[in-house]
């Protein structure tokens, strides 16, 4: 029982999880908050050339 013991609380198996459960979520962080802001940019482009085309056609 206290060589399992032991081997838990020496493995880093699960520091080593934890960490990349950590880099995973700031990654995916990064990736939705750069879509969020990329969709409004494309969102508001085309509002842009919606109303450009429509005083250019005169309707």
């Amino acid at each position: 029982m206290r060589s399992v013991i032991r081997h838990l609380l020496r493995s880093e198996d699960g520091a080593t999880a934890v960490e990349y459960a950590v880099m995973l979520s700031l990654i995916a962080g990064v990736c939705i908050g750069s879509v969020l802001v990329m969709s409004n940019a494309a969102g508001q482009s085309f509002d842009d050339s919606a109303s450009q085309l429509t005083s250019a056609l005169g309707s």
